[in-house]
């Protein structure tokens, strides 16, 4: 018996796309901040930019880092009222 997970799924479909998703984030977080001196508070219009990319903040975004880089190799499983994780080789489900 298999169990379900009803949990938020913080994950893209490929590293690639989660750290470029990583990259856009924290650069306009980081921007949003570092650019107040050039172009005053207009600079703070990166900050949700960079909050949407990121999924909300910095935290859900490195959880989707974890799903993203675990997705497919680890199940979780329930066996005589035991549950855990194991690493599998079958592909992830679509």
């Amino acid at each position: 018996m298999t169990a379900t997970n009803d949990a938020p799924d913080f994950s893209s479909p490929t590293l690639t796309r989660h750290l470029a998703r990583g990259a856009l984030g924290l650069g306009g977080l980081i921007g949003s901040v570092a650019l107040i001196p050039l172009a005053g508070y207009y600079s703070l219009a990166l900050l949700p930019l960079g909050l949407l990319a990121l999924r909300g903040c910095p935290t859900c975004w490195t959880v989707g880092l974890i799903q993203t880089l675990s997705r497919g190799r680890l199940r979780r499983s329930c066996e005589d009222g035991r549950c855990g994780l194991r690493v599998t080789d079958d592909p992830p489900p679509r």
